[in-house]
């Protein structure tokens, strides 16, 4: 960031330049300066002291570089490093801190889909291939999307269904039995649209007849008992990730990978950031063509042990950690502006942070700071006169460009010389 500098003597603008370092990053749209953004994993001490220790290095360089307190100086090759300047007001604000970390774009972690046509449960069935699987005749696709009632695979010619929810078919269901799996079956019947159901706990007789027509349709016998495994349950639409089988093969096996079909942000978040996230959190995700957009963080897990994968498997975006030398916590954040993320499919992104936030501050831009011969800093303010004063500051939070400042004659509405 671009520092100013002055002699201890404070003499007028004409004889005490600002000096610039041409090297520091420019000023951005809004005509602040920003520290560079840091693309590691954050580590060890957070960002205002790492802010502040740049500071110090900067003032230290630009004082050497121009010989600026020596006494060797030349005024008049100084005076060429005088910057246009303008004023701008001491504010009272809210300062807050962020932590940005690294993150992966993709569809998130992918799940294994099992036939389980002859037992199991569904997406976690766990029935092996053997005499009386069946033959896999039918599968989707890699990247297929699937949604309500459409067909994950069929084994002899039946065809194993989406159904959408949280209770797996786990057992037989018949007229008589009541549950919430019971409910689940009759909330996706009757979403795709069979008739003389009444959406409850119960199975009933309407429920039988709207099963053995919803068999039909399926290719299986129409006896409007429902076996185990007759329908795969997800909370909602799939992307096909990868077809693990083939037709011809054995029934009961491992079939395909799949995952949600909307983008979300994964993190193995470092432990000593733990306390920023819990679920709702709100995030910034920066894209890498520069572009932000608004995450809110869905899913926290459980802290992994040093020296393990990380959060497993993910549906595509980035690189994952392997052999972590620390523990990690795995973190999911949702988009909730797809369109927003274009045509990122898998990405590398920073996830930035809410770290904490101090209210009631005054506080004016990094770059109004000026560097004290003898250490410390100060800020210029003109006098009715036309002269330059300096007012010595000390300096609290950074954050988005703007320092925390205190000090004798350091209002609110003050006025302080920064660089146009």
């Amino acid at each position: 960031m671009n520092v100013q500098e002055q002699t201890g003597n404070h003499p007028d603008a004409s004889e005490n330049p600002r000096l610039r370092d041409e090297n520091l990053p420019p000023a951005d749209e809004d005509g602040e300066v920003r520290a560079p953004v840091d693309r590691r994993k954050p580590r060890g001490k957070r960002g205002p002291l790492a802010l502040l220790a740049a500071i110090t290095a900067v003032a230290a360089a630009g004082t050497a570089a121009t010989g600026a307190f020596s006494d060797d100086a030349d005024p008049a090759s100084t005076a060429t490093a005088k910057t246009a300047t303008t004023t701008t007001p001491v504010e009272r604000t809210t300062l807050t801190g962020t932590e940005t970390v690294d993150g992966s774009l993709g569809f998130g972690e992918a799940e294994k889909v099992r036939d389980a046509s002859g037992g199991g449960s569904g997406s976690s069935g766990s029935k092996s291939a053997g005499s009386g699987a069946g033959v896999i005749t039918w599968l989707p696709d890699d990247g297929d999307v699937l949604e309500r009632g459409d067909t994950v695979y069929s084994v002899d010619e039946k065809k194993t269904p989406l159904l959408y929810g949280s209770t797996p078919l786990y057992r037989e269901l018949t007229v008589g039995s009541e549950g919430n799996d019971v409910e689940m079956l009759e909330r996706n019947l009757d979403a795709l649209g069979y008739s003389g159901i009444t959406v409850d706990e119960e199975f009933t007789s309407g429920t039988a007849a709207a099963v053995q027509e919803w068999q039909g349709d399926l290719n299986r016998s129409a006896t409007g008992v429902v076996a185990s495994g007759e329908a795969v349950v997800a909370s909602g639409s799939r992307r096909v990730t990868e077809v693990t089988a083939s037709t011809g093969g054995a029934g009961g096996e491992e079939l395909l990978t799949w995952s949600g079909t909307e983008r979300v942000v994964t993190v193995d978040l470092d432990t000593q950031y733990e306390d920023l996230v819990e679920n709702g959190t709100r995030a910034q995700i920066e894209l890498p063509d520069g572009k932000t957009v608004d995450a809110e963080v869905t899913d926290v897990g459980t802290p992994t042990s040093p020296g393990s994968q990380g959060s497993g498997e993910s549906g595509g975006g980035g690189e994952s950690d392997e052999g972590n030398d620390e523990a990690t916590l795995p973190v999911e954040l949702k988009i909730e502006d797809q369109k927003k993320l274009g045509r990122y499919q898998a990405a590398g992104v920073d996830v930035i942070l809410q770290a904490e936030a101090k209210k009631d501050v005054l506080a004016v831009p990094v770059n109004a700071l000026l560097a004290e011969s003898g250490g410390g800093y100060s800020v210029e303010t003109e006098k009715a006169d036309g002269t330059s004063e300096y007012l010595p500051v000390k300096l609290g939070m950074f954050a988005n460009g703007k320092v925390e400042v205190s000090g004798k004659g350091i209002k609110e509405g003050l006025e302080v010389v920064v660089p146009e």
